[in-house]
């Protein structure tokens, strides 16, 4: 049995995952076995008040999760952590407290709130030789998968989703991350610029991978669907496949992915390319403000 360390009670991921690790009344199929939420450190943030934070502790208590405000008892006996905070501003200076405990760490999207604190988690994570990784549940969806293992050759793809209003900082790093995330799936690494508009209902953006490669981004306000179209070659033939993702069984799907991270199996996701992600989106914030194609920014070697 891992034991699981839950630092944050801002997201309503602080909930659903420990839920599916340990709630006897959590339906059989949803079930990730093997795993136990032990404790809970609560703080407030922007994204959930006083009021709100306590029915989660008393949520989390009914399962048997030890919630406390000191982060030494929240980590004291586990074997592996979940950083579990909505907003991204807080997530260095949590992850400065957990890289050298020699722990696993699972970092709940975004990877954070800018470019400096994304390059400084990766320090961290380089200097103390911390096994985490960090990403969104959608990007796993067997639709996405599925269409995207028919072709030989990826040309073009354009994903839509969600884009949540934020009580603090971007919501297009906090929520369009899902949406990002979907294109990177498809595309891979190697994005080189976007350039992006914002309308009063969406963010539209368009990434250019160079060598005729190309991927649009729509996030979407008070869309909660996720999906998109995959165009290229299926052999010698130019196809184009649709999805719609499925996302009943999502915060399953990556808990299976967290638990066997745990294990000790491969990252599901290189840090490298998850900070292209939030350079994705920090560019496209950038290309809102200045009408212009923005370079995304890459980690030095």
């Amino acid at each position: 049995m891992i034991k699981v360390a839950v630092i944050g009670l801002d997201t309503s991921h602080s909930i659903q995952f420990p839920q599916r690790m340990q709630d006897p009344a959590c339906a059989p199929d949803q079930l990730v076995p093997g795993m136990r939420a032990v404790t809970c450190l609560r703080f407030e943030t922007p994204f959930q008040d006083k009021k709100g934070l306590n029915e989660r502790q008393g949520q989390l208590e009914s399962w048997g999760v030890r919630v406390t405000t000191r982060f030494e008892e929240a980590v004291a006996d586990c074997d592996a952590i979940m950083l579990e905070i909505n907003d991204g501003a807080y997530h260095l200076d949590y992850f400065k407290k957990v890289a050298a405990l020699g722990k696993p760490v699972f970092l709940d999207k975004p990877l954070a709130a800018s470019l400096d604190d994304g390059r400084a988690i990766i320090r961290l994570m380089r200097e103390h030789k911390t096994r985490v990784w960090s990403g969104s549940s959608i990007p796993f969806c067997p639709e996405l998968n599925d269409a995207r293992s028919s072709f030989t050759e990826i040309k073009r793809a354009h994903v839509f989703g969600a884009l949540g209003d934020a009580p603090a900082g971007d919501a297009l790093v906090w929520y369009g991350v899902h949406t990002f995330e979907m294109l990177q799936r498809i595309m891979g690494p190697g994005a080189l610029s976007v350039h992006a508009l914002e309308t009063k209902n969406s963010i539209l953006s368009v990434v250019d991978y160079g060598a005729g490669r190309e991927g649009v981004v729509e996030a979407i306000r008070g869309a909660w669907i996720y999906g998109g179209r995959i165009q290229g070659l299926m052999n010698k033939d130019n196809k184009v496949v649709p999805f719609v993702c499925n996302s009943a069984y999502a915060y399953r799907d990556i808990l299976r992915l967290v638990k066997a991270f745990f294990e000790g199996g491969a990252t599901p996701v290189d840090m490298r390319t998850t900070f292209e992600g939030l350079a994705m989106m920090t560019a496209a914030r950038q290309s809102i403000e200045t009408g212009k194609a923005v370079n995304v920014a890459h980690l030095a070697e």
